[in-house]
């Protein structure tokens, strides 16, 4: 049967599907590369009949800020994103941070039964299962939990395993998508950040990355290259947050076979692919070896610590000379977000024969100068993300400063010979003054 034949008694045009959106409710959206733009759109057509509607959109790419100052909808985030980065900054977006994660629990700090879920999902199959394409998040969660929820069906949306599907008698309103959704692309790298991740991932690929490892890949400038450097590599595990781009190829070269992990052996387990190209999303469609999960499924620190030889490799923005990480701030400015890094770190070093990498340039440019990203102190305001004592090594494309089992003095020797040789002499000033080294 055709699925609009299927869903003919709660198939209706966006502007009606959410027509029953009134002021003071409380709306959920499905986040990052999995916003439902056609329903959102449609939402905000209706900006001046409606006040007061709660807005939860994690890691948001729709621009509501361009249609909220009027009142209509109040935002709520918990990480910044290109699109709402200046207005998080601004106060103008509510910023929750949240740091850990439960399956199938909605975290502190957002609504846990909102009205609404808006959610892009799948045609339903023969047995009116539909799919929530390259990105679960919390979507089952909230499919459930929600009081009414509203899809917009996008027909390429891809199948996988795990739990990357909801029933349509879940699904209240429905309409066709008009608007893609479901990729998000990537900022391109300069050519010295071309040439310093494959430094870098080199680096970890062949001094901190051992066959049957299980590893977790974070999303950032240099980690998320790193799958197209484990070619000589066997049996490696994936169970990560966010899927990157080549670990398609890895397992069809038997590189990535899972055999050795202990959560869902045999899988590659994600809640999201990231910045996939079509033909590798064509590839995962239909594979029994690919399995999403909700977003707290796969960041529960209490299922990570049962993994083996877990590695955690992420990115990180600063790192001070003591070995603290953050990834979020630059002073008192929000430039992302916890996501799952401090969970993956610490689950990295509780798990046996475990590593927690953190990665990044030496430097950066700012306003035409070369600052180092490795610096005496955390500026002013600052978090932390991920604590010293759960950072195992620091990679720059100087090297690899290792602080496992080393004492303060130590690791500030092993930082500061991975920095930029032409900072390193204003460090071991800034050290010597401030920790006496």
């Amino acid at each position: 049967m055709n699925w609009r034949e299927q869903c003919k008694d709660k198939l209706m045009s966006p502007e009606e599907a959410v027509a029953t959106i009134k002021s003071g409710d409380n709306v959920t959206v499905a986040p990052f590369a999995c916003t439902p733009y056609t329903l959102c759109g449609a939402l905000v057509q209706r900006r001046e009949e409606l006040a007061g509607v709660r807005i939860d959109h994690p890691v948001s790419l729709f621009p509501w800020h361009q249609f909220g100052a009027d009142g209509a909808f109040h935002l709520h985030d918990l990480f910044a994103s290109p699109v709402n980065r200046d207005l998080i900054n601004a106060g103008l977006i509510s910023y929750t941070p949240v740091g850990h994660w439960h399956a199938h629990i909605i975290p502190d700090g957002f609504v846990a039964e909102p009205d609404f879920y808006l959610v892009p999902v799948s045609p339903p199959d023969r047995l009116g299962y539909c799919s929530f394409g390259p990105g679960v998040w919390m979507s089952g969660t909230y499919c459930r939990q929600a009081k009414t929820v509203i899809a917009e069906v996008h027909e390429n949306f891809i199948r996988t395993g795990g739990e990357n599907f909801v029933h349509i008698s879940e699904i209240d309103r429905l309409c066709e998508a008009t608007r893609p959704t479901g990729t998000v692309t990537l900022p391109p790298r300069t050519e010295e950040e071309i040439a310093v991740t494959e430094v870098i991932c080199t680096l970890v690929a062949s001094e901190l990355v051992h066959d049957r490892d299980t590893l977790q890949i974070g999303i950032g400038t240099v980690s998320a290259a790193m799958a197209v450097y484990l070619h000589d590599k066997h049996d490696l595990g994936i169970q990560t947050e966010m899927i990157p781009g080549g670990v398609t190829e890895l397992v069809r070269e038997g590189v990535v076979t899972g055999r050795y992990k202990k959560l869902h052996p045999g899988k590659v387990v994600g809640s999201v692919f990231v910045a996939l190209p079509e033909e590798e999303l064509a590839l995962i469609d239909g594979n029994p070896v690919f399995e999403l999960y909700d977003f707290g499924h796969t960041d529960d620190l209490t299922l990570l610590m049962r993994e083996e030889n877990f590695v955690a490799i992420n990115n990180a923005l600063l790192v001070d000379l003591t070995g603290q990480v953050t990834a979020e701030y630059i002073g008192p400015r929000v430039w992302s977000g916890v996501g799952g890094q401090t969970v993956f770190c610490i689950a990295a070093c509780y798990s046996p024969g475990g590593r927690s990498v953190s990665v990044m340039p030496s430097t950066s440019i700012v306003n035409g100068q070369r600052l180092s990203r490795i610096v005496p102190a955390l500026p002013e305001a600052t978090v932390v993300t991920v604590p010293r004592t759960y950072v195992d090594y620091v990679v720059t494309e100087y090297g690899i400063a290792t602080h496992k089992g080393k004492s303060v003095k130590e690791r500030i020797g092993e930082l500061i010979s991975v920095a930029h040789p032409d900072l390193r002499g204003e460090l071991r000033k800034e050290a010597k003054r401030l920790y006496s080294v």
